[in-house]
């Protein structure tokens, strides 16, 4: 059967023509199974589609323009858009949580809130060991991210002495660490 052909049955349809519509069914539901069954790779699945793919042919028939695109191309995309719709439908509505690895807590592990807890008590006690301007500063430089100039300026210092605050301050707090 020729394009002009099918174009006219699906003009007739869109009448109500049942004969048209059978005749349809006839010339194009192994294609428009084809189709289907190889998207869905399920033969009962594939059946399902294609009986939905003819409602939908029986009620958008109307909206069919021959000059558009080629009746069989209309079908087809018919029974693809179905085939997929359906494989959208069988997917879980929701992630499973191990498949959604976002959605974690971004807090540490009880396990790792302990350590670290224990570290910053030991950083604390470092940092308790400098003298206290020394040792706001490099919490305002390496926690808050101060620059050594804001850092000189606040504390009303040299460049030079700050770099110099700075540097022994880190070398006392790797000796205290470390021990």
């Amino acid at each position: 059967m020729n394009q002009d052909d099918l174009s006219g049955l699906i003009a007739h349809i869109a009448l109500g023509d049942r004969k048209a519509f059978s005749a349809l069914y006839a010339q194009t539901s192994a294609k428009l199974f084809g189709v289907s069954l190889r998207i869905l790779k399920d033969s009962a699945q594939a059946e399902d589609a294609v009986q939905e793919v003819y409602v939908r042919i029986w009620r958008r028939a109307g909206s069919f323009r021959a000059g558009q695109a080629s009746a069989m191309a209309w079908l087809v995309t018919i029974a693809r858009n179905q085939a997929i719709d359906m494989i959208r439908a069988r997917q879980p509505a929701t992630l499973e949580y191990d498949d959604a690895p976002e959605v974690a807590d971004p807090d540490p592990d009880p396990e790792a809130r302990a350590a670290l807890s224990g570290e910053a008590r030991r950083i604390q006690t470092c940092l308790g060991g400098l003298d206290s301007d020394k040792a706001a500063a490099v919490v305002e430089a390496y926690v808050e991210g101060l620059s050594y100039q804001e850092l000189a300026e606040k504390n009303g210092v040299p460049l030079n002495t700050m770099r110099t605050w700075l540097r022994r301050s880190l070398l006392k707090l790797r000796e205290c660490l470390n021990t």
